[in-house]
């Protein structure tokens, strides 16, 4: 029997409640070293929603699995479909404060490295470098057959061409740029096949149900230990590729701190919970140690 991915976590223990005291940060940050992992909730004030906060696209939405993907034509249109709307949606999305923020720290030299669950490429936009995209990008395309990799912006341009006309009114967009679409909506969308030698395309994202390639969980695990302090931004802790790193930092006695309006899996892990906006809790952190954020600043 194939077993589903884990999409959601309800929590079995009393967890401490959140604060809104952001010294413990504060503190962290201006000791340095601070490795930051970042989730869907600091994309959601870019007007990318996430899976599990409130209004979280779960409530309505099932995510692709990998399985599903590859198991099927019909699936792959169906996905396809919908992705292609939604890129449209993530190629106008803007870094936040959050983003900005987290940019600013890494130019101060007060971060050891900024992991990320997303695959929108807004930490880089802002201005953040040598980010590690755990679940890879919206931004690539992969084939499944000869492992060639090739820019989305590309594929677009291709579909636009092969679907001249294609323009449904979407019901939502999903944190990863999937486009909720009625299957009367896909029934006649046209897939393509790779340029070179006519594989299956798929994202370079990590699906649900698939695993990160180890060489980049290796690097992630190798900045943990490198890392002072584990800050967590925006993220439930939910799937196992994220909570890994929470669980071998706190092993090795370093500080865990998260910043999510939701209580998360990794709680019971860390030292602090703080219960704010990650824009209005970054941007006061930042405020606090006197480092300047451009409002602006996109790269």
């Amino acid at each position: 029997m194939r077993m589903r991915p884990t999409l959601s976590w309800t929590p079995t223990e009393d967890l401490p409640p959140g604060t809104t005291d952001l010294r413990p940060v504060v503190d962290a940050l201006g000791a340095g070293g601070v490795l930051v992992l970042s989730g869907a909730g600091i994309s959601t004030e870019s007007g990318i929603p996430d899976y599990r906060g409130e209004g979280g696209s779960l409530d309505r939405h099932t995510p692709m699995t990998y399985q599903d993907f590859t198991a099927g034509a019909r699936a792959r249109r169906r996905y396809w479909a919908r992705s292609h709307l939604g890129w449209r949606t993530f190629g106008r999305a803007r870094p936040n404060a959050g983003h900005r923020a987290v940019a600013a720290l890494g130019r101060h030299g007060l971060l050891s490295g900024v992991i990320t669950q997303n695959v929108d490429g807004l930490h880089q936009a802002a201005g953040s470098s040598g980010v590690v995209e755990l679940h890879g990008s919206l931004a690539r395309v992969v084939c499944l057959s000869c492992g060639a990799l090739s820019p989305r912006r590309e594929l677009a341009r291709r579909l636009e061409q092969a679907n001249a006309g294609y323009e449904p009114v979407a019901a939502g967009i999903n944190p990863d740029g999937d486009a909720d679409l009625t299957d009367e909506q896909v029934a006649d969308f046209h897939v393509l096949p790779c340029t070179q030698c006519g594989g299956i395309l798929k994202p370079d994202v990590v699906f649900f149900g698939e695993s990160v390639p180890p060489p980049r969980v290796e690097r992630c695990r190798e900045l943990v230990h490198e890392a002072a302090s584990l800050l967590v931004l925006g993220s439930s802790l939910t799937v196992m590729s994220g909570l890994r790193f929470v669980r071998q930092a706190a092993q090795a006695g370093k500080p865990v701190l998260i910043v999510n309006l939701s209580p998360t899996r990794g709680d019971r892990h860390a030292v602090t919970r703080i219960a704010l906006p990650l824009g209005t809790a970054l941007s006061t952190a930042t405020a606090r140690l006197g480092i300047p954020v451009d409002a602006t600043e996109t790269t």
